[in-house]
């Protein structure tokens, strides 16, 4: 097991510093801003999760490499302009996680999760009182994947009183918005449609405790494996096969996870 130490983030700090002087620095990195490096940031994000996914640790160690990247090159970019600087941000979430610990560093006394979630959501709730934005749903990131940004959004209508009074309602949300679907008459109503007909399908997952960005993952993923799986069994000659042949050969696939 890895020996616990300090980390030292100093000597990364230091290349960034050296990579972004405008008289020595690489020209890439010179002209780079906030928004031309947050796709990069998103990018990294998920190949940390993909090395997750797939339990690569040696993968998972270098892409939270690239991700503390990140962190330490919009944070060189904001100390350039004097808007904040790393040790800000480290500042930042150190308070922001003691103060939503109260049963750790405090005297509230908790001692299941579900109590732990709760009063997590009404500290943030309190935090979000002081915005400007009073809405229930501000502080949702709109760069968040649409399914999970809608999942949220759900969640905090929801706590609010503004929810179907169980999940039949929103099964029937379903329907009706796959024959608003149907009633399209352009391609813009089709694409309005079809947005609302996933939002209310994200709705029903969310009444069944199901994250819907992870079971569209797993669909996913399933569908790849048995695709490939067709792919395998019939050689090069698969997309010769006519429609019929490709859902015999998909059926033989499924049986054979069973």
């Amino acid at each position: 097991m890895p020996k616990e130490e300090t980390a030292d983030i100093t000597p990364l700090t230091s290349i960034m510093s050296r990579l972004r002087d405008r008289d020595t620095g690489c020209p890439w990195d010179i002209v780079q801003n906030f928004c031309s490096i947050a796709p990069y940031t998103i990018e990294e994000a998920y190949e940390v999760a993909d090395a997750i996914d797939r339990d690569d640790m040696d993968a998972l160690k270098d892409e939270l490499g690239d991700l503390l990247l990140q962190v330490v090159f919009h944070s060189q970019m904001a100390t350039e302009s004097n808007i904040f600087n790393l040790q800000d941000v480290i500042n930042g979430i150190c308070d922001k996680m003691t103060r939503r610990h109260p049963h750790i560093f405090g005297d509230v006394d908790v001692h299941d999760a579900a109590t732990v979630t709760y009063n997590w959501e009404n500290i943030k709730a309190a935090e979000r009182s002081s915005s400007t934005d009073q809405s229930a749903l501000a502080g949702v990131a709109i760069a968040l994947p649409a399914l999970l940004r809608a999942q949220k959004i759900q969640k905090r209508a929801a706590r609010t009183g503004f929810d179907w009074p169980d999940v039949q309602g929103a099964k029937a949300k379903i329907f009706e918005e796959i024959e608003e679907v149907e009633a399209a008459n352009s391609q813009d109503e089709l694409t309005d449609e079809i947005g609302d007909l996933l939002f209310a399908v994200v709705n029903v997952a969310r009444f069944h405790d199901v994250d819907a960005e992870h079971a569209l993952k797993s669909a996913n993923a399933k569908f790849e494996r048995r695709f490939r799986a067709m792919e395998a069994i019939s050689g090069e000659g698969f997309a010769k096969l006519s429609l019929v042949e490709k859902e015999e050969l998909w059926q033989q696939v499924k049986s054979q996870e069973k």
